[in-house]
């Protein structure tokens, strides 16, 4: 009588293999981009995916200054904060929100897509968003990836 035994492989600290990729973001749909460095982060790419540890790898950016809005978003997508003050919200537009701070949409469309506890929070810290091509992590040899093979 063979006896196999099948069992789970979870993940964890320990086991899980991260490494660091370098996305360029030039020309790419900001929801889109989003949508797939958030599964990257998350690591939902990888086989041994487990939903509750941080299985992902790091993330940098370049070019956040040269992504794309579709349709009429740069004038109408607004982006909305407080400021803790009664009668304190402001709000910027798409354009306002890259004249100021170019990174900054990406960072806030990533982190939306990213689970909203301990855990995304951690997620979050995998990633670095530049507006430029220069990065200080070519220490870590970030790997260059095509965002179009990845689904």
């Amino acid at each position: 009588m063979n006896t196999l035994s099948y069992k789970t492989q979870s993940a964890n600290r320990q086991t899980v293999q991260k490494e660091w990729l370098l996305i360029d973001a030039e020309n790419e749909i900001l929801g889109r981009l989003a949508s797939k460095v958030a599964n990257i982060l998350r690591g939902k790419n990888k086989p041994y995916f487990t939903p509750h540890v941080d299985c992902g790898d790091y993330v940098v950016i370049i070019n956040a200054d040269k992504i794309r809005l579709t349709g009429n978003k740069w004038e109408q997508k607004t982006y909305i904060r407080h400021t803790g003050y009664p009668g304190g919200q402001r709000s910027k537009t798409a354009n306002e929100v890259m004249a100021s701070k170019p990174f900054a949409m990406v960072e806030k469309a990533v982190k939306g897509m990213l689970p909203k506890n301990r855990l995304g929070a951690e997620l979050f810290r995998n990633l670095n968003v530049y507006a430029g091509t220069e990065h200080p992590h070519a220490g870590q040899n970030p790997k260059a990836i095509n965002l179009n093979t990845i689904k």
